[in-house]
């Protein structure tokens, strides 16, 4: 599948990303003292920060390919390779490292200079290796990289709609509503109904009508004129 990247307004990034990554709302990702790379078909999740260091060492901030980077999570001037989930409100400080297939549990806070191996749970303040992942665990942490990716492209299609279409949507939405009170099931507006009057509807339902849409009234009585 071939996604856009999904930035969404209320996010703040500085930093060209990969087609398929998204940043959440009120995500900061700031390379602006040094560089921030993220990868393909990776999440920075709502109100987390990404951001680098210069001036206390030289150190940018990479982020692998299907990486899932949880809710308010911090990650500062460090490096986390493919395939990884750094849990809600984690963090992972400078100069520290997070090897492939590994998982940050929620809230934990992993110091400058820690390197995390291939395979681990790791848990606390300071964070310590829990144990080592079981193979369901690594198998969903690309899940969760793709269940991530399908949202943030559905929220995508949503932000790009103006506000005619979302007005459309609603009023489509409530009649859909209020014609299945009536009668029990919504039927396909493409198939004529059999008791519309004058392609007006049908009396007694509420449908989109001349009388909602009158620009569709003075298109008919056009059509009708240019055929005397």
């Amino acid at each position: 599948m071939h996604y856009h990247t999904f930035t969404h307004p209320l996010a703040y990034s500085e930093n060209l990303l990969p087609i398929v990554t998204s940043v959440w709302y009120g995500a900061t990702v700031r390379g602006d003292v040094n560089n921030v790379t993220i990868g393909s078909r990776t999440s920075v999740g709502d109100r987390a920060v990404v951001h680098v260091a210069k001036i206390q060492g030289d150190l940018p901030t990479s982020i692998g390919d299907n990486v899932t980077i949880g809710a308010g999570a911090v990650i500062h001037a460090c490096s986390i390779a493919d395939l990884c989930i750094i849990g809600e409100s984690a963090q992972v400080l400078d100069g520290a490292t997070i090897g492939t297939n590994s998982i940050i549990a929620p809230g934990s806070v992993v110091t400058p200079g820690t390197k995390v191996p291939s395979g681990e749970l790791w848990s606390g303040s300071p964070a310590k290796k829990v144990r080592a992942l079981t193979s369901q665990e690594i198998a969903s942490i690309a899940e969760s990289a793709h269940d991530t990716l399908e949202l943030a492209y559905l929220h995508s299609v949503e932000n790009s709609k103006d506000y005619k279409e979302l007005i459309a949507e609603e009023e489509d939405r409530l009649d859909r509503e209020i014609r299945g009170r009536g009668q029990g099931a919504w039927f396909d507006p493409n198939i004529p109904d059999p008791d519309d009057v004058l392609g007006q509807g049908t009396p007694g339902r509420i449908f989109n009508t001349t009388l909602t849409h009158p620009e569709e009234g003075l298109k008919m009585r056009a059509e009708r004129e240019a055929k005397q």
